[in-house]
């Protein structure tokens, strides 16, 4: 998966799957977009207050490559 950047501690995804993906994995439906630097990125759940209220126990975060080639995994 990959993730354009974090908002709100909320994954920023390049696809609408990957954030239905996150979604499900988090008890979440549908998704939303953000403007992130000029590109459309894709959160799971359908808005951003739903996210964040939904999520505010803890969120998984997906398995990540970071820009060192390494793999991140964490849960917030």
């Amino acid at each position: 998966m990959a993730i354009l950047t974090i908002i709100n501690g909320q994954p920023l995804f390049e696809t609408v799957e990957e954030a239905l993906s996150w979604a499900a994995q988090n008890n979440l439906t549908g998704y939303h977009i953000h403007d992130f630097q000029g590109l459309i990125g894709y959160m799971g759940g359908s808005s951003h207050e739903v996210t964040i209220a939904s999520t505010s126990q803890g969120i998984n975060m997906p398995n990540t490559v970071n820009n060192t080639g390494t793999t991140n995994s964490s849960s917030y």
